[in-house]
Order: C-alpha cells, then sequence, then structure tokens
C-alpha cells in the first residue's frame, strides 16, 4: 500500500471511530433484548423487526427473507462497489430463559457496566455492533468523499439455536458475490477464533415388545437395550478425548434426552435416545451417522430380539481458517488496534453458522464477538459487558475499511 493509500485508510478509521455511536449500541442492544421471543419454539419475528428498523432508520440497505413462515433472515449492507464484500454473520433467535434469573430476561437492564437479559451475549450484543460498525463505516466513507471498493454485508438468520434452517435458507436463496472474509459475531470474549467445532444431533430408537411386568419374559425391553447404547456413547465420548484438535478440542458425545415406555407395570417397547455430537473441523456428518450405525451393530441387540433406527436430524460443519492467512491477520490486528484483550488467535468449542460460510462458500472465516459462551451464554442473569460491545463494534469497522478501502491489488486474499 503506497502512502497516500495508508492516508485514505487513516482518516477513514479515525472518522469511523469518531462517528461510532457508542450510547446507540448499547440502546439497540437493549432493545434487541426486549423484544420478547425464544427458540425453540422459534419466536423471532419481533426482533427482527425491531433489527430491520434499525438498520433503515441508519440508511443501510435492508431486506428480509423467509427460512419459514414468519421467520425471516435479515439482509443488510452499506453502500459500496462492485468488488468482493465482508460479511458479517449473526443470528436473531435466541435459547428459552429458563429457570433460575434475577433480573427480569427481556428488561435489558443496565447494572455495574453490564446489559443483562437473554441473549445479551448469544449474539443480539454482537449483532448490535455489526449494526453500529456498518453505520460509522457508511457515514465516514461519506463524509471522507471516497467509497468502498465492496459492501458490507449483514446477514441475520433465525433458527441457529435449533434446526439451522436460517442459515440454509441463506446459503440456498440466492448466488452469492464473492467475499473477502466472513466475521461470525458470536461471544468469543473478544478472542479471534480461527478454528471451531461443528455439531450434529443423533436421534437413535431402540425398538422392543411391550408385556406384563408381573412376566418380563414375555417382552423385550427397549430401555435396557437404550441402556447399552448410552453406556456405548459414553465410552466412545472417552476414546474420542484420546485425539483432540490442536485448536478446537476433542470431538465429544453428550446423550441429551431420554424417553421411553408407556408405564412402570409395561416392559418397555421402544425408548429414544437424542444425542449431541461434537464435530471436528472438516469431520463429515454422515461418516459419523455410519459409524454409530456400525457401534450399535457391535452390541448385539438383535441377538435380544431388539432392533434400532438412526437419523440425523441436525447437523452443522466446523471450520478452520489458516492463522497466518492475511484475512485472520487484518482481524486480530484490528482487534488489537481497537482494545481488544490480547488473546492470541484460537479455537472455539462451541458450533456456528460461520462453519456453513467456510465449507460451502470457501470463504476464509473466523468468530469474534462480545461476551462469553462458556460463562454467559444459555445461563439465567446472561449479560454482556458494555465495554466489550466497543471493542467489537469499533474492530469490525476498522476491519472492514482496512479490507474494503485498500487498493484492489493489495486486498487480502483467502
Amino acid at each position: 500500500m503506497n502512502d497516500t493509500a495508508a492516508e485514505h485508510v487513516s482518516q477513514l478509521e479515525e472518522s469511523a471511530l469518531a462517528l461510532l455511536d457508542e450510547d446507540g449500541l448499547v440502546a439497540l442492544t437493549q432493545t434487541l433484548v426486549r423484544c420478547p421471543g425464544q427458540n425453540p419454539p422459534g419466536q423471532e419475528a419481533a426482533r427482527v423487526a425491531a433489527l430491520v428498523a434499525a438498520c433503515a432508520d441508519r440508511g443501510l440497505s435492508v431486506q428480509t427473507d423467509p427460512a419459514a413462515p414468519g421467520r425471516d433472515n435479515v439482509l443488510a449492507a452499506t453502500a459500496g462497489g462492485e468488488g468482493p464484500r465482508l460479511l458479517l454473520l449473526g443470528h436473531t433467535d435466541v435459547v428459552p430463559v429458563g429457570d433460575g434469573w434475577t433480573v427480569d430476561a427481556f428488561g435489558g437492564e443496565i447494572r455495574d457496566g453490564r446489559v443483562f437479559g437473554r441473549g445479551t451475549s448469544d449474539m443480539l450484543g454482537g449483532l448490535a455492533a455489526c449494526v453500529i460498525a456498518m453505520d460509522s463505516v457508511q457515514r465516514a466513507t461519506r463524509e471522507c468523499g471516497g467509497s468502498l471498493s465492496g459492501r458490507v454485508e449483514l446477514a441475520a438468520t433465525v433458527d441457529e439455536e435449533e434446526g439451522g434452517l436460517g442459515i440454509r435458507r441463506f446459503m440456498s436463496a440466492r448466488e452469492h458475490p464473492p467475499y473477502l472474509g466472513c466475521v461470525t459475531a458470536e461471544p468469543t470474549d473478544l478472542q479471534t477464533i480461527v478454528a471451531a467445532r461443528g455439531d450434529c444431533y443423533l436421534d437413535i430408537t431402540v425398538h422392543g415388545r411391550a408385556a406384563h411386568a408381573g412376566r418380563p419374559s414375555d417382552g423385550r425391553n427397549a430401555v435396557y437395550g437404550a441402556a447399552r447404547v448410552i453406556e456405548s456413547l459414553r465410552a466412545w465420548n472417552d476414546e474420542l478425548a484420546a485425539t483432540p484438535h490442536p485448536l478446537a478440542g476433542p470431538a465429544t458425545w453428550s446423550v441429551g434426552i431420554v424417553s421411553g415406555g408407556q408405564g412402570t407395570a409395561i416392559v418397555p417397547a421402544s425408548c429414544r435416545i437424542q444425542a449431541d455430537r461434537r464435530l471436528l473441523p472438516g469431520e463429515d456428518p454422515d461418516s459419523v451417522l455410519a459409524q454409530v450405525v456400525d457401534r450399535i451393530d457391535s452390541l448385539g441387540l438383535e441377538r435380544d430380539e431388539l432392533t434400532t433406527q438412526v437419523a440425523l436430524p441436525m447437523s452443522m460443519p466446523g471450520f478452520e481458517t489458516a492463522v497466518d492467512s492475511r484475512f485472520v491477520q487484518v482481524v486480530d490486528e484490528s482487534l488489537a488496534h481497537s482494545g481488544g484483550p490480547g488473546s492470541p488467535p484460537g479455537g472455539w468449542t462451541a458450533a456456528c453458522d460461520g462453519g456453513f460460510v467456510s465449507r460451502d462458500l470457501g470463504v476464509p472465516t473466523v468468530v469474534l464477538g462480545p461476551g462469553s459462551v462458556n460463562d454467559q451464554a444459555h445461563r439465567p442473569d446472561e449479560s454482556v459487558p458494555i465495554t466489550e460491545l466497543v471493542v467489537a463494534a469499533r474492530t469490525y469497522a476498522r476491519v472492514a475499511i482496512r479490507l474494503l478501502a485498500d487498493p484492489v491489488g493489495e486486498r487480502p486474499g483467502r
């Protein structure tokens, strides 16, 4: 980059950071939190309407796209040229509130420098930071009399916490423009995440035969068969721990729901197991499904006249982006210059929609956002530090300018 181009980028950054609306960032986070709605069952509509209004009020182009009836993705963008874009990715659904709260879960209360409420960390604060960053970049570009080589685009999907309807619709609904990179604004304690595990759900049903419990030998107890499957999954989890990914950790098994039987005095004819299997970056969920079938076959349940059905109702790919790639360097340098904590790029044990962008579009992807997935997400009294909201928005703005204000010959590659 020559001196003139570097000076232009510096001026744009300075202007964007000066125009970044920190009060508006906090207020937008509160607004999104105060929209009631949980997933399941899938109640993003009020939050989607609020996000659309926030984007429109700030002069961003914005449209919705239905992923299912009453469940719309939000697509927003800054002005910009026809060159490759920067994609900011997030989701509008939040998990159910649950028990144990001492504050209003939809109140957006501010206390001790934090915004409280369901979804503040996962990931409404990150969404708000994206919108505020896009606004500041667009305003700065206009004030400085220039333009971006490509647009900054925000995709806010529905149903990330459950079946992934939103990201699947986003991936299939249109021909995608080229992207220089994707920042998924999920909570990472402001660490640049370059490797994340994927996830898939396995639905395993064991079938037996009902009988009177007074003579159980007349039946075939599906719960006993399910217990053998569960124990095998537990042992499998221990086996997987021996071969962890260097950044994302090991693949894991966790049985979440077991349901079966009709009554205490009836030999159960069926038992259903719902299990979570975390995937390593690049691991194929269909291969996992085949391994599960083989593993269950090895248990010899058929000798007890038990049969099984196995399904894969949900899968989300993991991803890994080279830590020395130019995109990662731009993101991490932008974070450092914005007041980030100084953590090195690392891995994440959670899964997110960014895996689809990496796998299906070949776009370099990172996860980076305010809040903590381990300490705050999915917990009572969830909250996000206001300081982290500001650092995240400043980082996103810097990334956009450093990528899209560069001369064509010096744009970061993949």
